[in-house]
């Protein structure tokens, strides 16, 4: 089993979206702890989104630290920003991984 985190920026935007799309979203996580590779690929194959109805979340795999980070969320229009965003910034996400098994260890 996998430990599944959501950053501060991912769990802001959740909260923003309306409830049948947040209790949606709520079950990722749960899905996530079984086989993280059950999202799409997004050019390499430890970054991954799931769909909740129009709208994505993005994640992060870290197979060495057995965790799944919650990274951010988008609507079709914004997702190729977003992801390009999170490739520009794969090495603040991995010192957050990092710090989060520590603090679990």
């Amino acid at each position: 089993m996998f430990r599944v985190i959501g950053t501060d920026t991912y769990l802001g935007e959740i909260s923003k979206w309306d409830k049948s799309e947040r209790e949606a979203a709520e079950k990722i996580p749960k899905k996530l702890a079984v086989n993280p590779m059950i999202g799409a690929p997004l050019g390499y194959p430890f970054l991954r989104e799931r769909r909740v109805r129009e709208k994505r979340v993005y994640y992060l795999i870290y197979e060495d630290l057995n965790l799944v980070l919650l990274v951010a969320t988008s609507g079709k229009k914004d997702q190729q920003p977003t992801i390009d965003h999170i490739k520009g910034h794969l090495d603040e996400f991995r010192k957050i991984a990092e710090d989060i098994a520590k603090q679990v260890s």
